[in-house]
């Protein structure tokens, strides 16, 4: 870790990295564009897989008083990952065939047909017990009557995956047993709240004069304003969707996995402990005798004892891990490998024929409807996940490392 503090900061930005030349420029400068924040406590934090975003770099962390960013937050708002480890080792059951291919091809097509992927949605609306609770609760929504629909429109993506870097993936443990992983988030209904309150809060700073650079993105709102109320109420509603959508595919896919063993090999399948963990929102923490806003955009909570997951990308490795409390980073790690190239340098820089050799030659099942975007989020495009985590060895202990079998992709 090195910190960054000089004519371009007011306050001090704190980098898990070896050296600012492992910083991209863009990242750089939002990062400069944070520590000029009035309202900081304390410092700018950089997880090691961050790289530049929109208005604050992914992999960034701050903590606020008294006001909150909808931007820093960002706009898939409760992303985050669902982890659930099996009894089963992948030796009893890989080389099994089945009348749709092996075990883990079997596994991938029936969780494709269940699960809607990427624009996908439900014919007919699912259940939600978080939209249920939210219209009950209406007096604390209907102030922004733009975002209202949303709710309905809920119904019909509730246990869905969504595209972008989102994925299911079945995974082998560094121990042989069979794991399941899931990234995804609040669909559509978080970034249609980061965007409607990002520019609410554009307008109310103008107002104000705002001493925030409006080139910055990073307008903001009071906590204790209307309008900081109503972000913070929708905010959470996204969060809790976010957690239950994770919850629904998880409990689908996992029924698809035990279905599908105990019919071709007759032993029970029994799943551990399930970990559910968001890492793009703001809590209130108290954090060096303060209580403030910390925001996590592309970075996971991990308390002392805590666990989280820290995925790479499909065909690398990822990590289950478990926090150390660290006060620097305000409890916070990395969320993932962090990309080095941009969707669209993916594309340019490596073929799908490429991809899809690699990915054969490691014995990992794609199922994904499309391949001709596959690069977009091949392993090549992000940072070496064991790198990433040398880096934050102050702020978590692994505790399983996993390889990707197969994967689901929007």
């Amino acid at each position: 870790m090195f910190i960054l503090y000089n004519e371009n900061t007011r306050f001090p930005v704190k980098v898990w990295l070896e050296n600012e030349e492992q910083l991209e420029g863009k990242c750089l400068e939002q990062a400069y564009h944070l520590s000029q924040l009035p309202f900081l406590h304390k410092w700018v934090c950089l997880m090691p897989d961050t790289h530049a975003g929109k208005g604050m770099p992914i992999g960034g962390v701050i903590a606020a008083k008294n006001v909150i960013i909808p931007n820093a937050v960002g706009v898939d708002i409760g992303c985050g990952m669902a982890f659930i480890p099996t009894n089963i080792r992948m030796e009893d059951i890989r080389e099994i065939q089945t009348g749709n291919g092996t075990m883990i091809q079997a596994m991938i097509g029936s969780i494709m047909r269940s699960i809607p992927l990427n624009m996908e949605r439900y014919k007919v609306p699912q259940e939600s017990r978080v939209l249920d609770r939210a219209k009950q609760e209406m007096e604390k929504y209907e102030q922004n009557g733009e975002l209202v629909p949303l709710m309905e429109d809920g119904y019909f993506q509730t246990g869905s995956l969504g595209g972008g870097n989102h994925f299911i993936e079945l995974q082998e443990d560094q121990e042989g047993y069979l794991c399941i992983m899931i990234h995804s988030g609040s669909r559509h209904l978080g970034k249609a709240v980061c965007d409607y309150f990002h520019k609410k809060a554009k307008e109310l700073n103008r107002k104000w004069y705002s001493e925030v650079n409006e080139e910055y993105q990073l307008a903001f709102l009071p906590v204790d304003t209307g309008e900081g109320k109503q972000y913070i109420d929708w905010m959470h509603l996204a969060m809790e969707y976010a957690f239950e959508n994770r919850a629904r595919m998880l409990e689908k896919t996992c029924s698809i996995v035990k279905e599908i063993i105990e019919k071709h090999t007759g032993q029970t399948v029994e799943f551990g402990e399930e970990i559910n963990c968001h890492h793009n929102y703001a809590a209130l923490e108290n954090h060096y005798d303060a209580n403030v806003w910390v925001h996590r955009k592309g970075a996971a909570r991990v308390r002392k004892g805590e666990m989280a997951v820290i995925p790479g990308a499909m065909g690398s490795y990822s990590y289950v891990v478990e926090g150390k409390g660290n006060a620097e980073s305000f409890c916070t790690s990395s969320h993932g490998a962090g990309r080095n190239y941009s969707r669209t340098g993916a594309m340019q820089a490596f073929s799908t024929e490429k991809v899809m050799v690699d990915l054969k030659e490691q014995g990992v099942v794609l199922g994904k409807r499309k391949k001709n975007d596959v690069a977009e989020e091949c392993r090549f495009a992000y940072k070496d996940i064991d790198q990433v985590m040398a880096q934050q060895l102050d702020m978590v202990t692994p505790i399983r490392k996993l390889k990707t079998v197969g994967v689901v992709k929007g």
